[in-house]
């Protein structure tokens, strides 16, 4: 592991952040969530995103995926701005947000629904590839009540791969999953990763998740959220989130997550 000062990988730039702000009304007077963020994220890259509850992960997440405007700052993608949703960035919650009356194969579909050049057939066939991908070929007609939390987690995912979006934002994807459903989904999600080389940010509250899976880990500061620091993860993969070298690694992130200072009680809305 090492640690930048800068937040510059190699180009081409994917995602570039320059000034990020954002302020929330409350009752109790304007909320300063985020403020003068700055990061690049290179085609390719898989960043996770940790920090302290409230530092404004999930919001910096929204922002990207023009879910919700800056107030100060611009957020380029391809060097264009971002200025609302878009097919070249899809979301990953950390709910499935699967539909019910839809059996597995048609919520996979359903991206591709918006796709004018795609057939019928064509639809199907890409629906069928992204099931195989994450190991539900066989459940491709069942009905999504019959699944579990990490089946549902992996139709999500298919569903968000299958329109070929430029970049996967994923927010806390596999948060309300059991520990060995996470792992087993760290595993699957480095193989579709090394595959596909989609560029990926991933927040997270979990450092020995996102020491699993990045290629950088960007600490945020409490709120207003900051980039406090960023530490590049050298360790191969596939890796293994009980392999030693990956807890030594944790153990130095969390050392200095925990140097954070946390938010007064006084200042929570």
């Amino acid at each position: 592991m090492s640690i930048e000062s800068g937040l510059e990988p190699s180009s081409p730039e994917k995602l570039v952040l320059q000034g990020v702000g954002k302020t929330f009304p409350t009752s109790r007077g304007p909320l300063r969530v985020l403020e003068n963020v700055d990061l690049t994220v290179a085609e390719g890259e898989f960043v996770c995103v940790v920090g302290p509850s409230g530092c404004g992960k999930s919001t910096l997440l929204h922002l990207i995926a023009g879910l919700d405007t800056p107030d100060e700052g611009q957020i380029l993608a391809d060097g264009q701005p971002v200025t609302g949703p878009g097919r070249d960035r899809m979301v990953l919650f950390q709910e499935s947000a699967l539909f019910p009356w839809r059996d597995v194969i048609g919520n996979v579909r359903f991206g591709l629904e918006l796709k004018p050049n795609l057939n019928r057939t064509a639809r199907r066939d890409v629906a069928r590839f992204y099931l195989q991908m994450v190991g539900l070929s066989d459940f491709a007609k069942s009905h999504v009540h019959q699944l579990s939390g990490g089946m549902k987690q992996r139709v999500a995912l298919a569903r968000a791969l299958a329109p070929n979006p430029r970049v996967l934002l994923m927010d806390e994807s596999f948060g309300a999953l059991d520990a060995m459903t996470r792992e087993h989904l760290y595993i699957d999600l480095q193989r579709i990763w090394s595959e596909r080389r989609k560029t990926i940010v991933f927040v997270t509250h979990d450092v020995r998740e996102a020491v699993c899976l990045a290629d950088r880990v960007v600490l945020l500061s409490p709120r207003p959220g900051r980039v406090r620091q960023t530490f590049t993860i050298d360790l191969p993969r596939p890796r293994d989130p009980h392999g030693i070298e990956l807890a030594r690694v944790a153990a130095e992130i969390m050392r200095e997550l925990l140097e954070v200072p946390t938010i007064d009680a006084g200042d929570r809305p």
